[in-house]
């Protein structure tokens, strides 16, 4: 009997608290008794707890399976196979014609097409939620507002499931999300503890901000790294949505953020000003108004950078669509004390639900005038790619085919139409030949797109940059390009093949890869992994081979069939699979007497080490540049990389390692014997790769013993008001920008190269001078290096002082320093080699 007063009892008070949770997020709202809420499904309200990811997905899962209103879909998978999903919801007419919608969409914003009837078309509203899995609340919300939108019985809640079509992305980072939720949850107090010191509020390194590489997915949209924002892009294009949503959280003594966004300094130059002056004030006057009627704070067209192309809320505006980012203030957890007093989590939830009603109201009350400005939006790119002089952009590179397919497939995954080059072209220092390089025109409905991935800005209504300030992704691509009005325009391209390449039949004295291609140091690892010994060719030569006289460049690498532990018939099986895997041209020579240059066996040519590479990371370490290598070696060469904290290094032993990466970072908790034992082993032979702070770590070590640029500094005004403090003193920051420099050819670290000058992108303000050695500067900025985004004249002028890339020896070993960042937010495809060459050839700079 108790038992069964216990039951009863306790499905009163779930009921009860339900419903003052339905009143607290929807005050007055009846709902559909056959739909379970949120709190029903999981057993606790929302708010109480941190909801993980696969139960966020359950619950979907229910929707779809009680309601017709509800469509939910698979559309990829992260890196830790979560699954990426999207519910779509809308009324059962809609439903039924989904498809036919969703082409309709698509036609309306192909300006080639007739223009469809728009006048019973319903909105297409994307709310995007999650993307950094720390700020927890837009998950939350995004299970309130499917709930709302299927069961909700108000004349709104009716209205929008009439007139629109409703795609919900949950969480775009369901791996950041996981990571966060368990420590948030793990370290919840009964009750809360709102003492922003408790660990609840303090995650470990490096925090569920970023996905399973430690990468920002909200920087992601344009580079397309990861297979997240791949797959999202992907799905975008198939829809083109009129509103996308991009929830946030910032500060706990902050109150709530939408746009519009700081007027003309944080705007995309390509975007139009109708999306800014117009469209935005339009959407705000709907978020000010139910956030009135609920008393939260809030403001407008402070910071925020809308400028980043990659950012969720600035792709859907370069795309015809109105992109809206939300912040409100955030408890990190589960209650934590403000200026304001203690924010919960369920009052930063609610923020977000109160906001993505505001949109989808905004949304169906503007449905006829948003898809008028899809469609007037593409019209106007033709019309002003038509009206650029500089009509086609060629580019491509003559001599790595992987990287030209890579930049390729790039523009084709944003829908930009690209064609073959029809004729050998000449412009400017460039030749671009036809066969090895494409054309893109300009008149074209993603002409603001190829602005975004040609066109080099200087020119800024601000000086002071949220985020990059720069993001020609030719130039990340290391893609030689150029402005061409006379190309011609060849077969369109609709897809990347892979070239075959023939083995050579026969014996051979050895075997020789060129390193000119992205994919040389993943076949060179490959090979090596294999049980394949490998040399370079330190000296450029000409050898005769199955295709007759060929010259190779330093880097050149070898394999002698003298000097192999395998049996022939394996090592030319493996060589055979390697090279045809990893689209490697595989040359054979008869004799090592090379037709001119060194001979194949001078003392310019040596073993190549297998890399054993090592990383510390951990607390002070930059989880993004950290993440970044990470995901380079994984991603592009296959090769492991032991992470090790720096709280462990006391257990390492460096000498079962013959590489160590330090990424940006402060390196102090090292202890001394820690910073001895390091000393020893790069003075026996280490290779250090170290990236910026770190560089200046070593030095303040003694380990190296490098220079800083010092300029005479202008004077600045004795006093200045305090409201300016931040722009005046934001503008002396390097925060994102596009340089030339000029590589040293001969040297290992430029191997593969064959321009001697490459775009490389700077994202601090360390200026080292040039080695006191002449030949250990083997990358330096050219006498005009400024290509793209912001710099005061102050730096640019240490810049042109200042070495991008040197080497500091120390004994048999050597520091390989890197001033620049060479894999930025893994796009820098041009820059990749230049730290893949620290890894493989660190022992050859001596």
């Amino acid at each position: 009997m108790k038992k069964i007063y216990l039951s009863i009892l306790s499905l009163f008070l779930t009921a009860q608290f339900a419903f003052s949770q339905t009143e607290y997020y929807f005050p007055g709202e009846k709902f559909d008794p056959e739909i379970p809420s949120p709190e029903e499904f999981l057993g606790y309200p929302i708010g109480d707890w941190h909801t993980r990811y696969d139960l966020i997905v359950k619950y979907y899962e229910k929707l779809d399976e009680l309601s017709d209103l509800v469509k939910l879909e698979t559309i990829g998978y992260t890196h830790e196979h979560r699954p990426k999903v999207i519910l779509t919801i809308a009324n059962e007419s809609n439903m039924a014609n989904l498809e036919a919608i969703r082409q309709t969409q698509v036609q309306l914003a192909d300006p080639t097409q007739p223009k469809p009837n728009v006048s019973q078309m319903p909105s297409i509203v994307h709310l995007g939620y999650g993307v950094h899995g720390n700020e927890p609340s837009s998950a939350e919300a995004a299970l309130l507002t499917a709930y709302w939108i299927v069961a909700g019985q108000s004349e709104l809640a009716q209205r929008v499931r009439e007139e629109s079509v409703v795609l919900i992305d949950p969480t775009l980072n369901p791996d950041g999300r996981d990571r966060h939720s368990l420590w948030a949850n793990s370290n919840k107090g009964f009750p809360p503890v709102a003492d922003p010191l408790d660990r609840e509020h303090n995650e470990a390194w490096p925090g569920g901000r970023t996905n399973h590489y430690w990468y920002d997915l909200n920087r992601d949209w344009l580079p397309l790294a990861h297979p997240e924002s791949q797959t999202k892009v992907q799905w975008y294009h198939q829809w083109y949505p009129n509103v996308t949503t991009d929830f946030h959280e910032m500060g706990t003594n902050s109150t709530y953020f939408f746009e519009p966004t700081k007027p003309y300094g944080s705007e995309n130059p390509v975007v139009p000003r109708k999306n800014y002056d117009e469209i935005n004030p339009i959407f705000a006057n709907y978020f000010a108004k139910y956030m009135d009627e609920i008393g939260s704070l809030y403001w407008t067209k402070e910071v925020f950078d809308n400028s980043y192309p990659g950012y969720g809320s600035t792709y859907p505006d370069i795309h015809g669509g109105l992109g809206l980012v939300f912040e409100t203030a955030s408890s990190r957890g589960h209650l934590q004390a403000s200026q304001r007093g203690d924010i919960s989590f369920a009052f930063t939830i609610r923020n977000h639900v109160v906001n993505s009603l505001a949109t989808l109201e905004a949304a169906i009350d503007n449905r006829e005038y948003m898809h008028d400005y899809l469609r007037e939006f593409f019209e106007t790119a033709v019309a002003e790619g038509r009206k650029d002089p500089a009509k086609n952009y060629v580019f491509g590179d003559e001599y790595d085919e992987s990287r030209n397919r890579l930049f390729v497939q790039f523009l084709l995954d944003h829908q930009i139409d690209v064609y073959e080059n029809n004729a050998d072209l000449r412009v400017g220092n460039n030749t671009f030949k036809k066969g090895k390089s494409w054309v893109v025109p300009t008149a074209q409905p993603q002409y603001r797109m190829v602005r975004t991935m040609f066109e080099y800005v200087k020119e800024f209504a601000d000086s002071v940059f949220y985020d990059a300030s720069a993001w020609t992704m030719a130039a990340a691509y290391g893609m030689p390009f150029a402005a061409a009005p006379s190309a011609q325009s060849g077969v369109e391209v609709k897809e990347v093949a892979k070239p075959v390449f023939e083995f050579p039949e026969g014996k051979a004295y050895a075997y020789l890869i060129d390193w000119s291609d992205y994919f040389a140091p993943k076949a060179l690892y490959e090979l090596q992994k294999a049980g394949i010994h490998v040399e370079v060719v330190n000296r450029p030569f000409q050898s005769q081979t199955q295709e007759g006289a060929v010259d190779f460049a330093a880097g050149t690498i070898m394999i002698p069939m003298g000097f192999q532990k395998i049996k022939d018939t394996e090592l030319i099986d493996q060589l055979k699979n390697i090279a045809n895997k990893n689209q490697q041209k595989v040359y054979k020579v008869e004799t090592g007497l090379n037709l001119s240059g060194i001979d194949l066996g001078s003392n310019s040519v040596g073993a190549v080490q297998q890399p054993k590479v090592i990383m510390l990371v951990g607390p002070g370490v930059s989880s993004y540049e950290a993440g970044e290598i990470w995901h380079l070696l994984d991603s592009k060469v296959g090769m492991p990389i032991t992470k090790v904290n720096t709280d462990d290094f006391g257990r390492v032993n460096l000498f079962d390692y013959n590489t160590l990466i330090l990424a940006s970072g402060n390196y102090n908790s090292l202890s001394n014997s820690a910073v001895e034992h390091l000393k020893d082993w790069i003075q026996r032979g280490g290779t250090v790769v170290s990236l910026k702070s770190a560089s200046l770590w070593l030095n303040r070590q003694g380990i190296t013993n490098e220079s800083a640029v010092e300029l005479e500094e202008k004077a600045e005004p004795e006093s200045l008001p305090f409201a300016s403090s931040r722009d005046f003193e934001g503008a002396k920051a390097v925060g994102g920008s596009i340089y030339m420099a000029e590589l040293d050819l001969t040297h290992p670290i430029a191997y593969g190269y064959q321009m001697k000058n490459i775009p490389v992108y700077r994202n601090s303000n360390i200026f080292i001078q040039p080695s006191k050695n002449k030949y250990l500067t083997p990358i330096r900025y050219t006498e005009n290096p400024h290509l793209g985004g912001y710099i005061s004249d102050q730096n640019l002028e240490k810049l042109k002082q200042s070495a991008s890339v040197l080497i500091s020896p120390s004994g048999r070993g050597r520091v390989v320093h890197f001033f620049d960042n060479p894999n930025f937010r893994g796009a820098w495809f041009g820059t990749n080699k230049l730290f893949l060459n620290a890894i493989f050839f660190g022992n050859q700079m001596d």
